[in-house]
């Protein structure tokens, strides 16, 4: 297992990492997606995957069953003592070995180089310096490596402008989720060159949703 032991500072840093409304809530939510399709899109997000691979705010462990089998190894990371509790329990059920972590995305106990591929899903919207965790994920990553993410952004015009707004209260309810980063460009920007990406909204009918705008893609290292 690729991971080190994290220093005092980190084991401080995860212990401040306490949602259990928001947690719950997660859980209900991620449910009821399940139901609406969000299966599928982790599927596709996953596809292809082989080696190692390290996962950034597993959540729940959402995308543990859907890993494909030619994958030989998942580091899970989630700082959330509850969600990271479930994750557990999903990663018995998965097909694929998972090892969970407790951590948090600016420091990493794991070694760089170490790994095929990183995941983020929903992960990028709440890290407080998305930037530098994408430049952390990109040194736990071999030459060749790739960043598969799934994330919600900003939108423009009416919607966008809607996330900006709610941007003020939304953080507070939903575990430090803002939903209106430019994630996109913030994957550039953190070593990585995209090479496919496309965007689509979830739930297909949302209306109002803050979350709703999404995109779904690949990157490697630039």
């Amino acid at each position: 297992m690729h991971v080190c032991a994290p220093p005092p500072d980190d084991c401080s840093a995860v212990s401040t990492v306490r949602h259990p409304l928001f947690a719950r809530y997660f859980e209900w939510r991620a449910a009821v997606n399940d139901t609406r399709g969000e299966q599928e899109l982790r599927r596709e997000l996953l596809a292809g995957l082989t080696g190692r691979v390290v996962e950034l705010g597993a959540g729940s462990g959402l995308n543990f069953a859907h890993y494909p089998q030619t994958v030989e190894h998942v580091v899970a990371v989630e700082p959330e003592p509850h969600l990271r509790e479930r994750a557990r329990e999903a990663a018995r059920r998965a097909p694929v070995v998972v090892d969970l972590v407790a951590a948090v995305a600016d420091a990493l106990p794991v070694r760089e180089r170490a790994f095929d591929a990183a995941v983020v899903a929903g992960v990028l919207c709440s890290v407080p310096e998305p930037t530098h965790a994408l430049a952390v994920l990109r040194a736990c990553l071999r030459p060749g490596g790739e960043l598969r993410f799934y994330e919600h952004v900003r939108a423009t015009g009416v919607r966008g402008r809607t996330q900006d707004a709610v941007d003020i209260v939304w953080p507070r309810l939903m575990g430090g989720c803002h939903p209106n980063r430019t994630t996109r460009a913030t994957i550039a920007a953190g070593g990585f060159r995209v090479t496919s990406c496309r965007d689509l909204v979830f739930p297909p009918r949302a209306r109002i949703s803050p979350v709703a705008s999404r995109i779904l893609g690949a990157a490697a290292q630039s």
